[in-house]
C-alpha cells in the first residue's frame, strides 16, 4: 500500500505539471478527485478497513488528496496568470473618443459660469454653500433686516407658497430644527428671492465663534419678466465674517474676482453709495468698459456698467446669524450669474437662456470636457 501510494502521488503530480492547459488540468483533477477518481476510490476503502489499518492508511490517503488538491490549485493559478499576462501583452485599449462620434453635449453658459465662480473663489479660500429654494419668511426676509413693510415683500416681487397641512406649532419646531428661530416659524413660505438666506444658514451652522467665508450660487425667483429679467434666475452671494474686516477687504476681493473672471488685468472698479437692508454701508459696484466695434467690452474706463451689489454686513444680520456684532464684522456681495454670462460671452437677451433652443446652446455652450481652471483659463 505504501509503495502504491507513493507511486500514485508521483504520477499524479507529474501529470499536473505536464498539463498543457486548463482543460488538461481539469481532466487530471477529475481522474484523481472526481466521483470515480483514483484518490476518491482510495478514500472509500477506509470504511472497510480495521481500526488498525485505518489508523495507518488514513493519514497517507488524506495526505495524498491534500497534496494533489494543492498542486492542482497552484498550477491553475499559474496558468490563469500566464493567460492574463499574454492577453495584457497582446491587447491595446484606445481610450480616446472616436472622431466619428458626436461630441458629448454642451455645458450651458450658466453652469459654466457657476464652475468658473467656484474655481476662482476656491483659490481665495471660499467654500460653496447651498440652501433650500423654498424658504421661510424668517430666513428670506426677517433675519436679513427686511421689515414687514419693506416693498421687497410685496406680492408683485415675491412668489408666496402656502404651507399645507402644517400647524403653527409644527412650523415653529421645523424652523428651530432647521437652524432658524421660532421667530421665523411663520406659515408663510416663499420661493427665495435671493441667495442671501444661505448667509444666515452658514452663520448659524458655524456656531457664532468661527470665521465664515462662503459663496452661495443658486436659483432665485421673482415675479418679473423682460429682456433682462426672468421669473427664475441665478445669483451668487458671497459672505465673509471675521474680526477686523473692512471695506478695503471687500474691494480687493471683488477686484481680484472680476479680473480673474473676465481674464483681464485692466479691470477698473467704482463703488457708489447705495442702500440694501442687510448691509451698512452699502455700495453698488460698477466696472469700467470700452467701446469696440460698437459694443461694450469690459476693461478700461470709457464708461461704467453696474455688475454687483455689496456692503458691510449689517449689525442686525450678524446678530441674527448668532455672532456678536461688537466683535465680528463682515462683508457681503451678490450679483446675477446670468448677467455675468451675458457680459462675458456677449449674449443680449436673458430669455434665450431658458428657451431650450439647441442651436443657441451649440453656439454659446461649452465643451463637456472643458473644465475651468485658473492655470488653463476659467473661460477656456
Amino acid at each position: 500500500m505504501t509503495t502504491d501510494l507513493d507511486q500514485l502521488r508521483t504520477d499524479l503530480l507529474a501529470a499536473i505539471d505536464a498539463a498543457a492547459g486548463l482543460d488538461a488540468l481539469d481532466a487530471v483533477r477529475v481522474h484523481a478527485l472526481g466521483k470515480q477518481g483514483c484518490v476518491t476510490v482510495l478514500l472509500k476503502t477506509l470504511g472497510a478497513m480495521s481500526p488498525e489499518e485505518r489508523q495507518a492508511a488514513g493519514p497517507r490517503i488524506h495526505g495524498l488528496r491534500e497534496a494533489v488538491t494543492s498542486a492542482i490549485a497552484e498550477r491553475k493559478t499559474r496558468m490563469e496568470q500566464a493567460v492574463l499576462d499574454a492577453r495584457l501583452a497582446a491587447e491595446r485599449i484606445d481610450l480616446t473618443l472616436p472622431v466619428d462620434l458626436p461630441p458629448p453635449g454642451n455645458v450651458h453658459p450658466v453652469a459654466q459660469v457657476m464652475d468658473e465662480l467656484a474655481e476662482i473663489f476656491a483659490d481665495l479660500g471660499f467654500a460653496v454653500a447651498t440652501g433650500p429654494e423654498i424658504e421661510d419668511d424668517w430666513h428670506n426676509f426677517t433675519a436679513l433686516n427686511i421689515p414687514e413693510t419693506h416693498p421687497a415683500r410685496a406680492m408683485h416681487d415675491t412668489f408666496y407658497v402656502e404651507r399645507i397641512g402644517t400647524s403653527t406649532a409644527g412650523a415653529a419646531q421645523a424652523a428651530t430644527d432647521d437652524g432658524g428661530s421660532a421667530a421665523g416659524a411663520s406659515e408663510r413660505m416663499v420661493l427665495r428671492t435671493h441667495t442671501s438666506p444661505v448667509q444666515i444658514r452658514a452663520m448659524l451652522a458655524a456656531g457664532g465663534d468661527k470665521p465664515v467665508r462662503i459663496i452661495a450660487p443658486g436659483r432665485t425667483y421673482r415675479s418679473d419678466s423682460d429682456a433682462t429679467h426672468t421669473p427664475m434666475f441665478h445669483q451668487v452671494e458671497g459672505l465673509v465674517i471675521d474680526r477686523g474686516i473692512t471695506m478695503g477687504h471687500l474691494k480687493w476681493t471683488l477686484e481680484t474676482f472680476l479680473k480673474a473672471f473676465f481674464e483681464r488685468d485692466d479691470i477698473v472698479l467704482r463703488l457708489r453709495p447705495s442702500y440694501f437692508p442687510f448691509t451698512e454701508p452699502s455700495a453698488e459696484v460698477d466696472v469700467g468698459y470700452t467701446i469696440q466695434n460698437g459694443k461694450r467690452v469690459i476693461g478700461g474706463s470709457d464708461g461704467w456698467m453696474e455688475v454687483l451689489g455689496s456692503g458691510m454686513v449689517h449689525r442686525k444680520v450678524i446678530a441674527a446669524g448668532g455672532y456678536d456684532p461688537d466683535v465680528w464684522q463682515g462683508f457681503a456681495f451678490g450679483c446675477g450669474i446670468d448677467r455675468l454670462a451675458m457680459l462675458k460671452y456677449g449674449m443680449d437677451d436673458l430669455r434665450a437662456f431658458f428657451d431650450g433652443d439647441l442651436r443657441w446652446l451649440r453656439h454659446y455652450g461649452f465643451g463637456a470636457l472643458d473644465v475651468p481652471t485658473l492655470s488653463g483659463g476659467v473661460g477656456a
